[in-house]
Formats: structure tokens, sequence, C-alpha cells
């Protein structure tokens, strides 16, 4: 059991170093999320110790606040988002999201391949590539202001496909690993649960929300319409786990549809003190996951920057192609809005440990490459938005 006085000596721990990282980024003119990723690679076990291995375990209070963090951040995101933006970018974020899998997913299993590893491990480690993690890119292009950019909703359209095509990856590499080999129908059946959750939700709950949305401020408590949506978003969160999806999806649904109330300014700044309370465990529990006595050697120090390169040019290859239409710079934008694998890639990388697929010290080369590319992108991905909105303001118009 957890003692109360220690859990809120960690919650303290955490939070400062979170602000006091993300302050320090900042002033570096860099996003803060690098800075509180940073803050969580210090204070973790490969540093000073601050946090442990088990008080990061699922199931946890820190683990809990971090996965709540993620939530409201992308429903706040959602919130921003409007369907029929997405709707007319959607052609191109399909090709994104479907690209985006395939190509990594090609790379990663012949790199692990030519490292030794049999063609079943190697699919499996290959799936550490692919998902996008869409809570870093969705917090830098917040944070700049820029979600209103048609690259931003190709890069968030593109998340949501991305999301769905892990999923069903990774139950075919789960079930080539075991030797069970996998059912074409039961793959189908899932998909097909997926796409309609996400149309019925999406659709529906956003046609409703705009024919009347009155009914949020019928009940006496003034702030009605922010509780009702957020018991929406953590209803969906829930719902989108049971469909196979992360809980982020739903959360980004669940701010969409509330995006077509005439509420949505209000509710947007009713999230905000929400957010800066809660989004920064996130990010610093995903920088305490990383084990650095694991590549404390060159070996696997030049393994990780192999395949933190390979991760990184596949991402971006697969989002730039897709992103064509939009033009090169603005492709070349959304390849480093999906380069990011965050916790996904750390999710993977535990099952692949749990399931002996790979020793130690390749779970920490996967966790550190999902980490590297976290803090990789930001800065990037900031430079390249700054440098954009530059350009189009000397544009003579």
């Amino acid at each position: 059991m957890h003692h109360a006085s220690d859990i809120l000596l960690t919650l303290f721990i955490v939070f400062v170093a979170a602000q006091i990282g993300g302050e320090i980024a900042q002033r570096l003119k860099l996003p803060s999320v690098v800075g509180e990723i940073a803050a969580g690679c210090i204070i973790g076990p490969s540093v000073l110790g601050w946090i442990t291995p088990e008080q990061v375990a699922t199931g946890t209070p820190l683990d809990v606040l971090a996965e709540i963090g993620v939530v409201l951040l992308l429903f706040s995101v959602g919130l921003e988002t409007r369907l029929e933006d997405l709707k007319r970018v959607g052609k191109t974020a399909f090709l994104v999201g479907v690209l985006g899998v395939v190509i990594p997913f090609g790379m990663g299993t012949l790199w692990a391949h030519s490292a030794g590893f049999d063609w079943s491990k190697s699919l499996f480690i290959a799936a550490a590539f692919v998902a996008t993690s869409a809570g870093i890119t969705a917090r830098v292009l917040q944070e700049l202001g820029a979600l209103q950019r048609t690259e931003s909703k190709v890069i968030l359209g593109a998340a949501v496909i991305d999301d769905i095509l892990a999923m069903l990856l990774l139950g075919v590499v789960v079930a080539v690993q075991g030797g069970e080999g996998f059912n074409p129908l039961n793959l189908v059946m899932v998909l097909g649960g997926a796409i309609g959750f996400i149309a019925v939700i999406g659709l529906g709950g956003a046609r409703v929300m705009r024919w009347n949305s009155t009914w949020l401020d019928r009940p006496s408590n003034p702030q009605s319409p922010l509780l009702i949506v957020l018991a929406l978003c953590l209803g969906l969160a829930y719902v989108s786990t049971l469909f196979g999806l992360a809980a982020i999806i739903g959360a980004f649904l669940a701010g969409m549809i509330a995006s077509e109330t005439r509420q949505q300014h209000t509710l947007e700044k009713q999230t905000m003190p929400l957010l800066a309370l809660l989004t920064p465990f996130f990010f610093v529990i995903t920088g305490s996951k990383i084990d650095l006595q694991q590549l404390a050697n060159a070996d696997a120090l030049i393994m990780l920057a192999v395949v933190t390169v390979i991760a990184i040019i596949s991402k971006l290859l697969g989002g730039f192609l897709g992103a064509l239409p939009l033009g090169k710079h603005s492709a070349t934008i959304v390849g480093f809005g999906m380069v990011p694998r965050g916790e996904v890639g750390v999710v993977i990388a535990s099952l692949g440990l749990a399931a002996g697929v790979f020793n130690d010290r390749i779970y920490a080369i996967i966790v550190a490459m999902s980490l590297l590319t976290a803090m990789v992108t930001p800065p990037v991905l900031a430079w390249m938005l700054r440098r954009a909105g530059a350009d189009k303001a000397a544009t003579p118009s």
C-alpha cells in the first residue's frame, strides 16, 4: 500500500521538476515538453533515483495521473478541432496514416532481422516503430497556437488512423509470436468495430451538439457544461479501450464533439487550469521510464543511434509522401509531426519484454528510441512552424 505522505512528496517532486524543466526549455527557445521529459530522465531511476520503477508501474498513482493528464490534453486538442476541418484533410490524413505505418514497420523489420532476430521477433520489434504519440505533437502544436493550421489537422487525423492500424498490427505480431497464426476474419471485425465507434461517436455526437447544446446549461450548477463534457471525455476514453483503441482517441473525440457547442470558448478557458496541473505528469513520467545503465557501452549506443535514425527517417518519409499534395514544406512539417513514439513505443517494448521476445538491453534501446524521438521532434517542429509563420508574414498580400 502506498503511504499518503510518500505519494504527496512524490507528486510534489514530479510537479516541481516539470515546472523547472519546462522553464529552462522555454528560456532555451525549446517547447516546454522537452524540458519536462528531460526532467523525468534526471529525477528517474537512472540519475537521481527520486522516482523508482515501482512508482511508475501500471496502476500506481503516478501512472494514473499521467494517463489522466494525456487524456485531458487530447480532450483540449479536440476542443480546438472541428469535424469539418478534419473532413477537408481526410484523404491526405488517410495517406499519411497508412504510409506512416507501412514504411516504419517495413524498415524496422528489416533492421531487426539484420541484427540477428528471427522473423517473428523482428515483426514484434518493428511494431514499436509504428505508432505515433499524438500527445507529444499535440502539446507542441497547442503551445505554438498552430492547431488551426492545415498541417495540424492532417497530423491529428492521421494519428487516429495510425492508432487503429497500430492496434491491428500489434494483434497480428502477438499472434505470430505466440505461434497461433492470425484470423483475418477476427481482424476485420476488430477493424470494423474501431472504425464504427469513431464514425458513430464523431459524426453522430458532433451533429447532436451542433443541433442543440443548450441542455448543457440546464443543471443549476454554473459549471455544468464543463462537468458534463469532462464526464463525456472520461466515458469515451474508457469506451475506446473496449474497441482496442488508445484512451486518448476517445478523449479527442469527446473534445471534438464539445467543439461544436456554443460554449466552446468558455470550455477551453475552464480546462486550462486542469491541463496546467495534470499534463506535466505525463511527460515527466514518460522521461523517467528509461534505464540509462543499459546503454552504458559503445555497442548499445551505436545500436540506439541506428534504431533512432531508422525511426525518424521512416516516419518522416511516410508522413512526407502522404502529405505531398500540401506542398514539400507542409509535407515535411507533417512528417516531423508524426515522428514521436513516446508512450506507445514504451508500451510495446514492455509487452515484448514480458513475452520474452528480447532482453533488458533491447528493451532499453527501444524505450530510449521512443523517448529520443519524443525529445528531438518538438524543437524541430517548433522551428519549422515558426519559419512557416515568418515566411507567410513576409509574403506580400
